[in-house]
């Protein structure tokens, strides 16, 4: 694993992030799981609870169940306003965002060493930029910080944003690595036809990344830095 993380990253002249997860856990405040229940009241307010399975409004993931309106009433007023008021709730979230551990660092000596970074999110790139001033890390990436838009059938596991930011940089897929937590971040990647590593906080997120077909994850960014360290010595 440790030959195959170092030849990940020796070719890689740009990076592509995942937000929420590799930079940091957004929801730590108030839980994601929370803001989807917060969803579904507010469209069980209006009489339009009937536009999700049971399932569905049992869902963790606030963005499935954008995504699952979106499906049933695309291009609507009523999805504009669900992620109008998803991206306020990611704004307030930043407020109590908690960093991944040594990502911060890590951020700051790949730049250091000249790579090229860019943010490529499903979330709001408003949360991602307001996060990114608060913890000084606004030069690494501005302004390549790409995110949800108006289309959420652009949504990752499409390559949307990947592509934005693959065309801004001027990046060769071959020379570039995206870091992302989710089977998503991984299909978007392949898709991309970049290089993949995947970041898994615990056992159970690092299951779903391999079942996707990742082949490296890692459960810290400390062996990565060291390695950039060594690099830059």
């Amino acid at each position: 694993m440790t030959e195959k993380l170092r030849g990940l990253i020796a070719g890689a002249r740009f990076v592509l992030f995942d937000f929420d997860g590799p930079i940091c856990k957004l929801f730590a405040g108030h839980t994601a799981e929370q803001v989807a229940k917060n969803q579904v009241r507010w469209l069980e307010e209006r009489g339009l609870r009937g536009l999700l399975t049971e399932e569905e409004q049992r869902e963790p993931d606030p963005h499935v169940v954008l995504r699952m309106v979106d499906r049933r009433h695309p291009d609507s007023d009523l999805v504009f306003e669900l992620e109008k008021r998803l991206t306020l709730q990611e704004l307030r979230a930043v407020e109590s965002a908690y960093p991944t551990a040594h990502v911060d660092v890590l951020i700051q000596t790949w730049y250091a060493l000249g790579a090229r970074l860019a943010v490529a999110t499903n979330n709001s790139p408003l949360a991602a930029t307001r996060y990114l001033a608060t913890r000084g890390l606004s030069e690494c990436f501005a302004p390549h910080i790409y995110g949800r838009t108006q289309d959420l059938s652009l949504l990752k596991p499409h390559p949307h944003c990947l592509n934005r930011a693959l065309s801004a940089l001027g990046a060769e897929p071959s020379e570039t690595l995206m870091i992302g937590d989710t089977a998503t971040d991984f299909q978007a990647a392949k898709s991309a036809g970049v290089r993949f590593m995947g970041y898994a906080r615990n056992e159970a997120k690092e299951k779903v990344l391999r079942k996707a077909g990742a082949e490296v994850v890692v459960g810290s960014f400390e062996p990565l830095l060291k390695m950039l360290r060594d690099r830059r010595r």
